[in-house]
């Protein structure tokens, strides 16, 4: 599966800052890893050592979606959703990502707490009116699945906290190089899992963990 072994595969062009993984992933009752930079505080109360881990969030955005909406990170609030990056123009691996996310997409009509996030790393060229005839062409509504331009620099720096890959490449097809990965996030703005967007057998387990995300908050 692409989530154990993704950041040595991208280890050229993704930084990871730091990983904690809470038990073993392939274990269907252990709870998914939370991925991404972490601190370590210790402490000392009434004599005993006391340890303190805390994850780090998506950070605050400000993009506008196929329909000239903003989406920030008010309209995850609360939901668990899956990112990505793209650009309406790519010949080789964006149709199937755009696929595979269409399946997610179909999977959880009807749930308003899992929505989906693609952004766009070519703004010259997707304009909102692109990106909403890219929307009819996929037939999906942007309250679920927002297809996002922006200010480049923005769109490239959130690759970057994403520890993403996605860059300007004129040797690349299309001009633009770029992962293929969906990212899970949860309602807490914490990254859960990374998955090869290409690949049918990652993106079933995909859906798998986000209802077992969902089943998570249910719970508690």
């Amino acid at each position: 599966m692409m989530r154990g072994n993704y950041w040595s595969r991208l280890s050229a062009s993704v930084v990871l800052i730091g990983m904690l993984v809470q038990g073993c992933v392939d274990s269907p009752s252990a709870p998914l890893p939370v991925l991404g930079p972490y601190e370590v505080n210790d402490t000392i109360i009434d004599g005993k050592l006391k340890t303190d881990t805390t994850f780090s969030t998506v950070r605050p955005f400000s993009f506008v979606d196929q329909d000239g909406n903003e989406v920030s990170e008010a309209t995850i609030n609360e939901k668990i959703y899956v990112a990505d990056f793209f650009f309406t123009s790519c010949p080789t691996i964006c149709p199937k990502m755009k696929q595979q996310m269409l399946r997610l997409y179909t999977a959880f009509e009807g749930n308003e707490d899992v929505i989906f996030l693609s952004h766009s790393i070519d703004p010259k060229r997707d304009s909102v009116a692109r990106l909403h005839d890219y929307a009819d062409k996929l037939g999906i509504v942007s309250s679920r699945w927002h297809l996002m331009t922006g200010e480049r620099d923005a769109i490239y720096s959130m690759a970057k906290h994403y520890m993403i890959a996605a860059q300007e490449d004129n040797l690349a097809p299309g001009g633009y190089a770029h992962s293929g990965a969906f990212l899970l996030v949860d309602k807490n703005r914490q990254i859960r899992g990374v998955y090869d967007g290409t690949s049918p057998e990652e993106v079933d387990q995909l859906k798998v963990d986000i209802e077992r995300l969902l089943s998570d908050a249910v719970q508690h």
